[in-house]
């Protein structure tokens, strides 16, 4: 049997032996060994990410990016808001279809500002900065556009999440899954953001879940759906 036949041969028989469930079961137990042992954090892994030429993923670009910007500029614009606060910027592919009269984006990669700050250097209405170096600034509307499944530790998660409502003045917006689930890969954990708000921000309210214009199927889509959080005004 000469060299290719061979190689297909084995192929076949490796694809084979995964569906069996003993076997297939310890080889993602395997593969999820290895890929946790290099993710190392939350924050390391974006920045190592974007370090390395990547993007914000799949979900920043075509469909699902237009999906996303339909959705938010709509909001803003019906809604009057003046300025939007976003926990997560990323390169600035999904904010490049944005239309906010004012913007604020933080990300704990600095490379992933620098190519925001080169992106946006004509536009005097968005500024970036550190997770590290905010200082309280606020915003009518506070954003987490698909982050908050990429934060596996908890204590990022809860740090996170009060952030994101403790410096929005009337609005908070998160496009994530919705439940508590650990994923096979070692960069998405899933969460209940309506419980923990429930328990950690009772003031604030699910006000409305938009459902997704692409669900997830075999053939691409998102788990992710939009929640709107509101609380009263100030004395109402």
């Amino acid at each position: 049997m000469t060299a290719a036949p061979a190689t297909r041969l084995l192929a076949r028989v490796r694809r084979r032996l995964l569906t069996l469930p003993l076997v297939g079961a310890v080889a993602r137990r395997l593969r999820g060994a290895l890929l946790a042992r290099s993710f190392g954090s939350s924050s390391s892994y974006w920045a190592r990410r974007y370090e390395r030429g990547g993007d914000s993923g799949r979900g920043s670009r075509d469909e699902l990016a237009a999906f996303k910007a339909d959705t938010l500029n709509a909001f803003v614009r019906e809604r009057g808001v003046r300025s939007v606060i976003e926990w997560g910027c990323g390169d600035g592919s999904q904010l490049a279809r944005a239309q906010y009269p004012r913007y604020l984006g933080l990300d704990v990669s600095r490379r992933a500002l620098e190519l925001c700050r080169a992106r946006f250097a004509s536009d005097p209405t968005k500024s970036f900065l550190l997770v590290a170096e905010h200082a309280g600034e606020r915003a009518d509307l506070g954003l987490s556009i698909d982050v908050i499944y990429h934060l596996v530790e908890d204590d990022v998660f809860e740090d996170h999440m009060r952030r994101l409502f403790d410096h929005a003045d009337r609005w908070v917006i998160a496009y994530s899954s919705d439940h508590d689930e650990r994923s096979s890969v070692p960069h998405v954990r899933h969460r209940g953001v309506t419980a923990w708000v429930r328990a950690e921000r009772p003031g604030w309210t699910l006000e409305e879940r938009l459902p997704n214009r692409f669900p997830e199927t075999v053939d691409g889509g998102s788990f992710a759906t939009f929640l709107v959080f509101a609380r009263p005004p100030s004395g109402g």
